[in-house]
Parts: structure tokens; C-alpha cells; sequence
């Protein structure tokens, strides 16, 4: 196994604090990849061309971003990439709240917010319309010294978006460790069962025939409740497992395809470059680039 060299960050909250608001005007990124128990909110303005990597996920942010991360071993970074400018806004709120189901936040009112935490454990983007509905609250969030009216209105800030629809998660969940729900048994079944012989050829027939029904059937009941089809979403099941073994194993590319249910070494490299925009050895490298040991 390669020694790790993400940085789990200590970071400011103390005892009984719930929230710690940095607002920054700088122009660059310079901190390295890392993890924190707590959960990060964090808003980036005037930054395009700065790389977010949030566990296999890897973009290029235009002049917004919005990110909420919930995973506790979930790394992420933004980095300098081609950005070149020199009013670089950040907002980062670190927050410590018991959103479980025997808190307060279990209770109906709260339903959006328990649903949104969950999701952000694989780090949740949020649209444009979400972006600009919070972000006058957001702007003036670092002002207020009253703790209780922070976290008032920090709480509306998540509120908000929670109920803002078009926010996508990022990190794929065979990477985050993220189990998945699901509202249908049906659905749950074969997900665990997918999750179980991802490293097998899984034909659809079989699968549907777990499921009780005809293959014609299941394929469109399957997409009607994870908004993918059967192939794509074992894929992107593989693809997660290929990126974690990438960053946490020192085993060759072709023992992760093999090892991830891919038939050959060149159909693993194709479909990798396809989806993740690299090939295999580059995202192991660059992943690694971004480290420190510490």
C-alpha cells in the first residue's frame, strides 16, 4: 500500500463550536489535498480555471462554485491550474451538526436537509440559480458576531439549497464508501448485488431475473429509478473501485482493470479516458501530485 499523503486537517472548531467562517481575498490556491471530520461548505468566486478534485472527481470551475462536502475520508483540493486571477473570492464554513435522526434535524421540517447532507457525502455542486439565491447571505455571513444569528442564518443558507433542484454529486460512491439507498427494495437488491460481483460479467437477464421481471421491463425500471441505465451505472461502479485502488494501492493498471471487471487492458484505459478525462497512470500521478506527507 502507498503511504498516505492526504492531509487530515485539524481544523479551527473547538469543544462546543458549531461553525467556523473564513472569508479570504487572495490570488491563488496553495493548500494541499486533505479530508476533515467536520463538513465544509465552500463558495469560490472570480476563479475560472482552478481544478476542484473532489475524491475521483476532477473539473474546472467557471467564475462561481459551490461545493458541500459531508464525507469525512472524502478528499478534496482546489488548485491554481490556469487561473490567472487576482481577486480570487473564498468563502469556507466548516460546521459541526448532528443531522442524525435522533437529533432535531430528524423531525419532518428537516427531511431536504437530512436528504442533502446524505448526498454531500460524495460532494454535492450546486447550479448557478442556487449560487446567486444564497449567495447575498453567504457575502455578509463572516459579519455577523452574533453566534446565534451565524448559525441562523447559516441554517437558511442550507436550507436553501436543499430545496434548490439541478445540484449533482461528484465523487462516484464506490469511491467515497458511500452506501446507496434506495426507495425501492427491487432496486436495493440489485444494487447489492452489482456491488457484490463488479469484479464478474453481470448479464442484464440475470440481474432482471433478480429483480422478477423481463429484461425489456427491468431495463426501464431501472433507469426510472437511478436515472442510468444498467451498463452505465456498473461502469461507473468499477470506474470508482479502478480510482480508489489507483490512489490506495501500489498494484499495476492491468491488475486494477482485471481486478475491476474489466475484460482487457485497452477497453479499461478507453473507458477511464473517456469518463474521467485522463488515462489510468495520469490520474494516479496527478492525484499523487497534489500531496504532501505529512
Amino acid at each position: 500500500m502507498i503511504e498516505s499523503k492526504v492531509i487530515h486537517e485539524i481544523t479551527p472548531l473547538m469543544g462546543k463550536d458549531v461553525l467556523y467562517i473564513a472569508e479570504r481575498r487572495k490570488k491563488e490556491f496553495t493548500y494541499p489535498i486533505h479530508n476533515h471530520k467536520v463538513f465544509e461548505l465552500n463558495f469560490v468566486e472570480h476563479a475560472p480555471g482552478v481544478r476542484r478534485i473532489v475524491g475521483d472527481s476532477s473539473e474546472v470551475i467557471s467564475d462561481y462554485d459551490l461545493v458541500l462536502i459531508t464525507g469525512p475520508d472524502l478528499e478534496h483540493v482546489w488548485e491554481q491550474n490556469v487561473c490567472c486571477s487576482e481577486d480570487i473570492h473564498e468563502i469556507t464554513v466548516h460546521f459541526d451538526i448532528d443531522f442524525s435522526d435522533d437529533s432535531i434535524f430528524g423531525r419532518n421540517p428537516f427531511r431536504s436537509l437530512q436528504r442533502m447532507m446524505h448526498e454531500a457525502q460524495k460532494g454535492l455542486c450546486f447550479p448557478m440559480d442556487a449560487i446567486m439565491k444564497v449567495y447575498p447571505m453567504l457575502c455578509t455571513l463572516s459579519t455577523i458576531k452574533d453566534g446565534f444569528y451565524a448559525f441562523q442564518q447559516f441554517l437558511s443558507i442550507l436550507y436553501e439549497l436543499s430545496l434548490c433542484p439541478g445540484a449533482r454529486t461528484l465523487a462516484t460512491s464506490s469511491f467515497a464508501k458511500v452506501d446507496v439507498a434506495s426507495d425501492s427494495r427491487r432496486v436495493l437488491k440489485v444494487k447489492k448485488y452489482i456491488n457484490a460481483h463488479y469484479r464478474d460479467e453481470i448479464r442484464l437477464a440475470d440481474v432482471a431475473s433478480l429483480a422478477g421481471m423481463s429484461s425489456s421491463a427491468f431495463s426501464r425500471f431501472f433507469k426510472l429509478h437511478t436515472g442510468r441505465n444498467l451498463s452505465d451505472y456498473i461502469i461507473e461502479l468499477r470506474l470508482g473501485y479502478a480510482s480508489r485502488m489507483l490512489v490506495d494501492s501500489t498494484h499495476s493498471i492491468a491488475e486494477i482493470g482485471y481486478g475491476c471487471g474489466f475484460n482487457n487492458l485497452s477497453n479499461f484505459n478507453r473507458i477511464f479516458r473517456k469518463k474521467k478525462g485522463c488515462s489510468p497512470s495520469e490520474f494516479r500521478e496527478n492525484y499523487h501530485k497534489t500531496r504532501i506527507i505529512v
